[in-house]
């Protein structure tokens, strides 16, 4: 689908759906909110610290991410399109290799596509070549130095012709190291991260609830669905998006629009409480970054837009510009914990989604969203997985919903996930529980790709820091992801589980004073 058109002579770059599969504390005095402006804009510890946790946290397998090794170099190919630019991350293959049993039995419990022996193998190969070329660097130089001497001129000249062929034979295994290197880095990309060793076995079916809060709701009245309320009371118009835009797009009209704009200003509020850093984010960004964040380029499914003729895609999660505002950078130990709470605009392209489930606004192209990440040291993840979790249940609680968190079964992790909780809310006009909100553990495996390090204060017992340099080695930091607000489906809930039997709804007591007061929404004949 394409957009092309010129405004006074002001030519819109065309967008063109692409495939890009999906497969991450400062005081809260510091921001003083008496009035919040509307803005705009939702879904392991025995290997844990291995190196394989380390060196597997990047989705793609990757080579130390020095500040210099994920710049990316954009190409084009032979029909003048652009190529995926190459970046590297660090990946232990070293590790994996001596561990290979239990990566193998983790790949098989995620129903993984990574293919481990080709892998080792070419992991070996690569070690093999790597001998080869330097054996000759190191007969080259050899020849090097003899030629400093006083030399008979045919021995010069021998060593001369000596010398040139290890070039060009040197210059030989170069190409084939390198491009065996992008090989192995391409394979490893497809092996995911590690898991925790409480997370289920199986399929999305064997997750376990670890959490219900409040009841359903009893109606003493027909049930009516968050489509026919939004007709009703005049909210959205699905039918004026269709033609504006394509399916599933609309537009929110009159209190949705309030509502909405309250959702976001009052989630964003209440998580600075609890002392994140507010962000807005581009909401363009370079594919290598959507890439560096677990998301796998080329998939059947992708949920992507790609923007044609560029290295840019349309984010489907704030996610992916949080976690690359800090790429390619060393922070301080007393920087960590870095906590955001980041509002954008999300766009997904929900391929393969059909049916019943996915009607109205429970799935749509283009939603806003207010989302948490989380930077922090290794130990620490686990601790603010849980305080993530936490604060969502909290969110959710004050808005009187009933739901449950759910612990997803290694089947239903994405590929950064070392852990991932799932928040279901009941929606009665939909009779059933729909996911609203999802945190996920991603330990290094992003900022590994991403090139994210921190400088720890002091160095861990194991570790010796280098002779002369006095400095402490740097680690991966771990990143975290959570939902604070998906905005449509907290409109779907508000809607399904407030609604009167007059026909109102009434809004929530926490977002009245977002809504200049506004108690309830009724029909526009009352």
């Amino acid at each position: 689908m394409r957009l092309g058109c010129c405004f006074g002579g002001a030519t819109l770059h065309t967008l063109k759906l692409v495939a890009l599969p999906s497969s991450s504390c400062p005081p809260p005095s510091r921001f003083v909110l008496t009035s919040i402006a509307p803005l705009l804009r939702s879904p392991r510890a025995a290997l844990r610290f291995s190196p394989v946790a380390r060196a597997l946290s990047s989705a793609p397998a990757v080579q130390p991410a020095a500040p210099s090794s994920s710049k990316d170099a954009t190409k084009t190919n032979s029909d003048g399109q652009l190529a995926k630019p190459q970046w590297n991350a660090l990946i232990d293959f070293k590790w994996i290799r001596d561990n290979k049993d239990a990566v193998a039995t983790n790949i098989r419990n995620r129903n993984s596509n990574a293919d481990l022996e080709l892998v080792l193998e070419l992991y070996a190969k690569m070690l093999d070549l790597q001998k080869e070329v330097e054996r000759l660097r190191k007969e080259r130089n050899a020849v090097a130095n003899k030629m400093k001497g006083k030399l008979e001129p045919s021995e010069r000249q021998k060593l001369i012709e000596e010398g040139k062929n290890l070039k060009e034979g040197l210059v030989t295994l170069e190409e084939d190291l390198l491009k065996l290197t992008e090989e192995l880095q391409q394979e490893a990309q497809c092996i995911p991260n590690m898991t925790h060793p409480d997370v289920p076995i199986g399929d999305e079916d064997c997750s376990t609830i670890r959490t219900t809060v409040g009841s359903p709701r009893e109606f003493s009245f027909p049930i009516k669905d968050h489509l026919q309320l939004g007709k009703e009371l005049d909210l959205f118009d699905f039918d004026a998006g269709g033609k504006v835009s394509g399916s599933k797009f609309y537009y929110l009209k009159n209190e949705a629009v309030m509502l909405e704009m309250a959702l976001t200003n009052w989630t964003v509020f209440e998580v600075i409480k609890r002392g994140f850093t507010p962000l807005t984010t581009p909401e363009i960004v370079r594919s290598s970054v959507v890439e560096k964040c677990g998301f796998q380029p080329r998939g059947e499914n992708t949920q992507v837009y790609s923007i044609e003729s560029s290295d840019q895609c349309l984010i489907g999660t704030a996610e992916i510009p949080v976690g690359g505002i800090h790429m390619d950078s060393i922070l301080a130990d007393s920087q960590l914990p870095l906590k955001y709470v980041a509002f954008s605009h999300c766009f997904r392209t929900e391929a393969g989604a059909a049916g019943a489930a996915a009607k109205g606004l429970y799935r749509v192209h283009q939603f806003s969203k207010v989302e948490m990440f989380v930077l922090c040291r290794p130990e620490e993840s686990d601790s603010y997985h849980e305080e993530l979790i936490r604060i969502e249940e909290e969110l959710f609680s004050s808005l009187g919903l009933h739901f449950k968190i759910l612990d997803m079964a290694t089947a239903d992790l994405g590929a950064p996930a070392y852990r991932k909780f799932d928040v279901e809310a009941w929606m009665p006009g939909l009779g059933r529980y729909g996911e609203i909100s999802s945190a996920s553990n991603c330990t290094d495996y992003q900022s590994r790709r991403l090139g994210i390090r921190y400088r720890p204060s002091e160095a861990p017992p194991s570790t010796t820091p280098k002779k002369g340099k006095g400095n402490v080695p740097t680690q991966f930091v771990h990143t975290l992801n959570a939902t604070a607000c998906a905005i449509p489906r907290m409109i779907v809930c508000i809607l399904e589980n407030y609604q009167q039997e007059d026909g109102s709804v009434v809004i929530p007591d926490p977002l009245r004073p977002f809504m200049g007061g506004l108690e309830r929404i009724t029909p526009k004949s009352q």
